[in-house]
């Protein structure tokens, strides 16, 4: 396990506790800061969030279900086929790009799993809950391409247009699913590939609900918020753990947080300024004024 060590910081002016661009450009005027991101991030490229106002209703598959039972990770990786023809398919959107390069930002802490934040350009970016583009092996811990499973799962089902009435998921749509998969109405004979290597289970390189993230890429985002000034946090509920976690170390240590997202969170007594608006909008204004 990496130890943190606190890196004295100097001496910053307070900040008031308000709402507005304003207050936002002030607290990080000076200041070293990280981004925290959530799914309200993506929804400008068309990957629906799990709660936000026009999320749709959804019943994310536990960890537990896909491990213990064959019948679900046919049913997961039906779903995932599917959805994966649309989502692998997303390109970062305007706040993606507004945040590379942008004044005082050391990294980037992500609890999405689109890799949309590496491909506009971030660095460095923790990827809190895995990659949705890599696939592992349970039984040897083989890592490998989905796009790959993907090719495998298609010449095992080539009847897959008929899991669903149009054929792909499309991105906005109420059957796309933020981790990547869709909704689909047949899936009892899905055929479902093994590891090609041992022959094991394969599982996307996830944290899926009821799952832990893994500690060293924890250790990871605690490094780059210790060693910053403030901590914003962009697009995101706070209802997990896995990220609310973060704004209350940030909180005790004394850092200014930030929260920018469309409802409230979990977090919004901790924080120093908080903007109820999306992501791109706010980040591009950010971008402007900060120039």
């Amino acid at each position: 396990m990496t130890l943190r060590h606190r890196v004295p910081r100097p001496t910053l002016p307070p900040v008031r506790v308000r709402g507005d661009l304003g207050d936002l450009v002030s607290m990080l005027a000076g200041r070293r800061w990280v981004a925290l991101t959530g799914a309200g991030v993506s929804t400008d490229s068309g990957i629906p969030d799990y709660r936000g106002p026009s999320a749709p209703r959804s019943t994310p598959m536990m960890y537990d279900e896909f491990v213990s039972d064959e019948a679900n990770r046919r049913r997961y990786w039906a779903r995932s086929m599917l959805g994966w023809q649309s989502f692998g398919r997303a390109v970062p959107n305007s706040g993606h790009h507004a945040l590379v390069g942008a004044a005082g930002l050391t990294g980037v802490v992500t609890q999405n799993v689109d890799g949309l934040h590496e491909a506009a350009g971030s660095a460095p970016v923790v990827d809190l809950h895995g990659r949705i583009d890599r696939v592992v092996c349970l039984s040897c811990r083989t890592y490998s391409p989905r796009a790959d499973l993907q090719h495998r799962l298609q010449i095992l089902n080539p009847d897959v247009d008929g899991y669903l009435p149009a054929g792909a998921a499309e991105l906005d749509s109420a059957r796309l699913r933020p981790d990547g998969d869709a909704e689909v109405d047949h899936w009892q004979d899905f055929r479902i590939a093994p590891c090609e290597a041992c022959g094991g289970v394969l599982k996307p390189d996830v944290v899926f609900f009821g799952e832990s993230a893994r500690r060293e890429v924890v250790d990871q985002a605690y490094e780059l918020v210790d060693a910053v000034d403030a901590l914003v946090v962009l697009g995101s509920s706070l209802t997990v753990m896995s990220g609310l976690r973060f704004v209350r170390h940030a909180a005790r240590r004394g850092a200014p947080v930030a929260i920018v997202n469309r409802g409230p969170t979990r977090g919004d007594d901790l924080a120093t300024v908080r903007l109820d608006a999306g992501t791109s909008e706010t980040l591009l204004a950010l971008r402007e004024a900060t120039r």
